[in-house]
């Protein structure tokens, strides 16, 4: 089985500094986000490309000001975690989730963004996070 992201529910636990961003999009709590044009729901897919930066602390919509933090512990959206797997952000129509999948094509953002710390949870670390392409 793989990683299950419901992009919805769970807790999200910041280990950094947390800060307010405005965002360009309707997101949920625990999305990771990129910015373009605005902070919106980060994108792993080429030409579509939305390099992950922050994990949203809260849900919110395009226009709105929610805090954002780039290190985060996120329990219970997720099922079916490969314990002490790599994370990276999803592809296609999959934005603001996590896959345990590394994106492959040529252009797509493949670095990891975190690793699985138990079934249901994973621990993100955007900071540092250099964007690597497939």
């Amino acid at each position: 089985m793989a990683l299950t992201d419901a992009q919805s529910g769970g807790t999200v636990y910041a280990l950094a500094a947390a800060y307010p961003v405005t965002l360009a999009g309707t997101v949920s709590k625990g999305d990771i986000l990129g910015y373009s044009a605005g902070w919106k729901r980060a994108l792993a897919t080429t030409g579509a490309v939305i390099a992950p930066r922050v994990v949203a602390l809260a849900d919110g919509v395009s226009g709105g000001v929610i805090k954002v933090c780039p290190v985060v512990l996120i329990g219970g959206r997720f099922s079916a975690c490969t314990v002490g797997a790599l994370v990276y952000t999803a592809e296609g129509a999959a934005a603001g989730q996590y896959t345990e999948t590394k994106p492959v094509t040529s252009g797509d953002i493949n670095a990891p963004v975190g690793h699985a710390v138990a079934a249901d949870m994973i621990l993100v670390s955007c900071a540092g996070n250099l964007d690597s392409v497939a």
